[in-house]
């Protein structure tokens, strides 16, 4: 019998977020409103945490201005020493952490994606449990033909971007694996949303699928 794996969160928030020009982290979530003090970065730890045994927050030059969200949220921050190096080397920092902390498991999205609908991970969590019985490493979200967030990627897979060079790309790293890979499609338009400047954070207050 296969042991369930030890699941970790891991968000990736190192960004400089120089095209919206604030700091996606902070940013109220949902984007009309409609719950106040609720950021980004609060709602996904929140999304997170239940399927979780803890969630790692991965910040860069940002830390002062998030660690004090990352605590009151119960999540551990966790700073990447060189954010300048680009997302991947915070994707790695973060997973080196989930096997430090004794997790073989990880569940990864980034801060710059809203939090998805209370269905989707679930549902990946199924997905994965099938899947990885049958030699799969990894599960990948996809709406409407686009992959997303989050990823849940078991031991193999994490092995797989820790052994890769700085300056790999989590998508080429897919590529290579991809029969290792289960795409599973989901009902969710949040998965594949991705908020870079004003204008498309602005855009959020009409999509009429947000679920808190």
């Amino acid at each position: 019998m296969t042991r369930a794996p030890s699941w970790c969160g891991v968000i990736l928030a190192a960004g400089e977020s120089t095209r919206m020009g604030s700091d996606k982290a902070v940013l109220p979530w949902p984007a009309d409103g409609s719950a106040p003090g609720e950021t980004f970065l609060s709602a996904a730890i929140r999304r997170l945490e239940p399927f979780n045994d803890l969630v790692i927050v991965v910040v860069g030059k940002n830390e002062p201005k998030l660690a004090p969200l990352i605590y009151a949220s119960g999540a551990f921050l966790l700073r990447n020493p060189d954010p300048e190096r680009g997302q991947f080397s915070s994707l790695q920092t973060g997973l080196r952490e989930v096997l430090n902390r004794g997790r073989d498991a990880a569940m990864v999205t980034l801060v710059d994606r809203p939090p998805v609908s209370n269905s989707t991970i679930p549902k990946l969590l199924a997905v994965f449990e099938a899947a990885s019985a049958q030699g799969k490493w990894g599960v990948i979200p996809e709406y409407a033909g686009k992959h997303g967030h989050p990823i849940l990627i078991g031991r193999e897979m994490i092995e797989v971007f820790l052994k890769a060079r700085a300056t790999a790309t989590a998508r080429d790293l897919e590529h290579q694996n991809v029969e290792r890979l289960e795409y599973v499609a989901v009902d969710d338009p949040l998965i594949a949303v991705n908020v870079n400047t004003p204008e498309e954070y602005a855009a959020l207050s009409n999509t009429n699928s947000m679920t808190l």
